[in-house]
């Protein structure tokens, strides 16, 4: 750097000097940093510590307690007076902890989390309802679906002109008696979910209610998805003619989910065959053709062992319970 204000002295350019001496021109410009024993000095235009005592005295004063520091400051100005900017006594107010809200605010109770585990069908079912558009705008029809968590089969589906406790009611008796009676029942907070019919049924079956928090999407995740994968789908109208028409594309639906889809999270099983165990059978299979395979063509293969994608499913969570975690952790 000396070499570089050498030349410069004898009035070589800018870019001359710093490639001669190879140093860079932002290296030049930066202004340099003040020695570390330098003390900062305090701005000009800081208020003294008589001065903002003045401040805090007038904001506390008996006509200006109860005033907004915007209202004080006007009503002082009026008077002739001025003590500081309105930000000055926000900031005396700030470092003597007298800025916070005034009024009562509401406090909700924290909501319990979730923690439901499914180590084979029929013990979680999860189920909400969706719209399907109708013939116009503002039309729409209502979609009741139920899916086990563990093998994410839909375990029933039905579509109304309308949404009611009383129709969820008759899909949870139809459904409870093909697929049996589970052990928790998970839906979000909707006015059928938490209504006064389906909580008597539930109550009577000893089934065990679960409801997400609120505004928490995640607390239901499967029902979500599942809803995804239904009007993402290629084959998904903009609206439904009618009714009857709804019913028709939900049934075939369900036919190809459950039968023909196979699913990632299943280890690319189809959810009937995990449902009704047929998966390890089918995975037995699999395995025996890529075994077959990798003796045909080993280097074609960089592992014995199949491909984790394949794996069948373990337990199915929604929002895997911490005991559980920390045990296999452990």
């Amino acid at each position: 750097m000396a070499a570089y204000q050498s030349l410069r002295q004898q009035q070589v350019p800018t870019r001359r000097a710093a490639s001669l001496t190879r140093v860079s021109r932002t290296t030049v410009y930066r202004k340099p940093a003040p020695p570390r024993d330098q003390t900062p000095t305090a701005p000009q235009n800081k208020l003294s510590a008589a001065e903002r005592a003045g401040i805090l005295a007038a904001l506390n004063a008996p006509e200006f307690v109860d005033l907004a520091p915007m209202q004080v400051y006007a009503k002082l100005l009026d008077q002739g007076i001025y003590l500081g900017s309105l930000s000055t006594f926000y900031r005396v107010l700030e470092e003597n902890k007298q800025v916070k809200e005034r009024r009562r605010l509401a406090k909700h109770p924290p909501r319990a989390v979730p923690e439901l585990v499914a180590t084979a069908p029929g013990q979680v079912f999860t189920w909400d309802i969706t719209k399907l558009a109708g013939p116009v705008k503002g039309k729409y029809f209502d979609c009741y679906m139920m899916v086990d968590i563990h093998s994410r089969f839909i375990v029933g589906a039905h579509v109304h002109a309308t949404e009611s406790g009383t129709l969820a009611v008759e899909m949870m008796k139809g459904i409870f008696g093909i697929h049996g009676i589970p052990r928790v029942v998970h839906a979000d907070r909707g006015t059928s979910m938490t209504s006064k019919t389906v909580a008597a049924l539930l109550s009577d079956l000893e089934v065990t209610r679960s409801h997400p928090r609120p505004r928490v999407s995640n607390d239901n995740p499967y029902s979500e998805a599942l809803f995804k994968t239904l009007k993402y789908g290629p084959e998904f109208p903009e609206r439904f003619a009618s009714v009857h028409d709804a019913r028709a594309f939900i049934s075939g639906f369900v036919d190809w989910y459950n039968h023909h889809h196979h699913h990632s999270g299943l280890g690319f099983h189809t959810p009937a065959n995990v449902h009704y165990g047929h998966a390890a059978a089918v995975a037995k299979e699999r395995s025996a053709t890529l075994a077959a395979a990798r003796a045909r063509h080993p280097e074609r293969f960089t592992t014995s062992t199949d491909p984790r994608i394949l794996a069948l499913p373990g337990p199915a969570w929604i929002n895997q319970p911490k005991e559980t975690t920390e045990k296999s952790a452990a």
